[in-house]
Parts: C-alpha cells; structure tokens; sequence
C-alpha cells in the first residue's frame, strides 16, 4: 500500500474518530469506576481475546506498587511508554490522550516533587476517573486537562518530555497533533510514545481487518509515513523500536468472527503489524512562534 493509499484509508476509517472514540473510552470508564469489569479488553470487546494480546502484561508488578486498581483496569494502550521514556527530577511530562492517568501518575513518581506530570484526555468519564486515581494514590504533582490533542490547551514550550500510549493512531490529523507536540515541547524536549504501527506494504483489506482488531479503529500510520509526518512537523532524531509484534494467532478469534479467512491472509500479516515505540527529538534552538521553522 502506498502512503497516499494509506493515508485515504486512515482518512475514511477515522472521520468519526473524535465521537467514537468518546463514546468507547466514555463506557469503558464508566464501567470501571462501575466495577463490572476486571481488565481493559472485556467482553464486549474490540481484541475478542481474554486475555488481552494487545494490552497484557505492559506493566511490571512493581511499578503497580500503590497505584489504585482502577488506573490499572482503565489501562487500554498497547504499550509502556514510561518505562521506555528516560525521565529525570524536576521536568515536566504531558502524557496525550491520558485515559485512567496509569501513565501521568508513573511519570509523575519519576519526576519527582519538582517535577510535573500533565494528562490531557477528552472525555469527561475518564478525566473523572483519572483524578479520583489521582486523590487515592496521593499524587500531587499531576494536573489532568480537557482537551483535544490536535489542539493542546498549554502554553509554547512547557513539556520536556511528551508520552502517549497508543493514542495519536486514534486521531483523524495526525499532522497536526504531531505539530502540536512539536510546539508545546521546550528546545531539546523528547517526544516518546508507544503506538500502533504498520510496517511494509499491506495489501488494503488486509490492513484493515488487522487495524480494527489491533485499536478497534483502522488508524495506525505505515512505519515511513509515520517518520515522514514527525520530520514534516520539525522533530529529528527520529527512531522506532518494535516492543510487540502482532500474529496472526493473536487475532484469529476476532477476524474468524468477523467471517474473515484468517488462513489465507496469514503470509501476509506476520511482522507487519506491531506496537512501537516511537522516539524524536525538538531541536535546541530557541522557542516561540515559528520555533526551528
């Protein structure tokens, strides 16, 4: 599939994204402040696996240690940008699209007291729930933000670091949220997130079967396209390391139930979907308007 193929595909199977990403990750917290549900994948569900191959055993048992329950069970990315991101004392982090806040509460343990942790998410649910998490945890060096993250509601040049976990592959202008994160960083500041990634040519049908079953929503960027959006929006040292490749036994349940022949299109699926993270860095070079442009 090419870019531009790629691109159109993203564009059509995302152009409801914002609703529908409020309305699943709306029930899902509602179901966990609910307690009927003991993990982010349950029935109904978009992985149609138990237990989740997408989600599971991101996190060690220690970085568990003190954090609420439900940050855990609210967890639905695919990977664990925290433990990947080097954090230092005193910097700020902005976690995009923080969900139950497991990340912002994590980074927000590592950067210590001098330090602050953002979370920004758009639903209202989950932003409820990431600040009960918060009070139980008793964390306070976290502040959790309404808002979009094509449209981050902080100031030029706040963030030294900005983590994600598996999130930007949810929203319909990648360009913009990848310029927006570009903005909000200081000079030097990393970007470090964990993402949904394809890597190679895949035929379009094939692509989009896997995609719905790996987010539930076909967004994931090809691995150079996702390169070439990052450089477009000003980052350089650009890197992406693999941390889970997909098979096509983990989603044989959910594409049989879908009526797809998981047999035939298994040559073309294995090592081309997988969870990354994905490594840039803003240039030292100044802040303001039109910073490094």
């Amino acid at each position: 599939m090419s870019i531009p193929e790629a691109d159109q595909a993203v564009s059509q199977a995302a152009n409801a994204v914002p609703d529908t990403v409020k309305e699943k990750y709306g029930e899902a917290a509602r179901r966990v402040a609910a307690g009927t549900t003991t993990g982010c994948c349950e029935p109904p569900s978009c992985c149609g696996t138990d237990p989740d191959p997408v989600t599971r055993d991101l996190y060690d048992a220690a970085q568990l240690t003190g954090l609420p329950e439900n940050a855990v069970k609210a967890s639905l990315g695919c990977g664990n940008p925290t433990a990947l991101a080097q954090l230092h004392p005193g910097e700020t982090v902005l976690d995009l699209g923080s969900g139950g806040g497991i990340d912002v509460l994590l980074s927000a343990r590592r950067v210590g007291p001098e330090g602050k942790a953002y979370g920004l998410d758009m639903t209202d649910d989950m932003l409820a729930l990431a600040r009960e998490n918060q009070r139980k945890a008793g964390i306070g060096n976290v502040e959790f933000l309404k808002g979009e993250m094509e449209n981050i509601p902080l100031p030029d040049c706040t963030a030294d670091v900005i983590i994600s976990n598996c999130v930007i592959n949810l929203s319909a202008d990648k360009d913009r949220v990848l310029r927006e994160a570009f903005r909000v960083l200081k000079p030097g500041g990393r970007f470090a997130v964990s993402d949904v990634v394809v890597r190679g040519t895949v035929p379009a049908e094939v692509r989009k079967n896997m995609l719905l079953w790996v987010g539930c929503i076909a967004g994931a960027l090809e691995e150079s396209d996702y390169r070439t959006k990052l450089a477009a929006a000003g980052f350089e040292s650009i890197e992406m390391e693999p941390t889970r490749v997909y098979t096509i036994e983990d989603a044989r349940a959910f594409l049989a139930a879908e009526g797809v022949d998981v047999d035939a299109m298994a040559p073309q699926v294995q090592g081309k979907f997988m969870s990354a993270f994905v490594r840039a860095r803003k240039p030292d070079c100044g802040c303001g308007p039109g910073c490094c442009h």
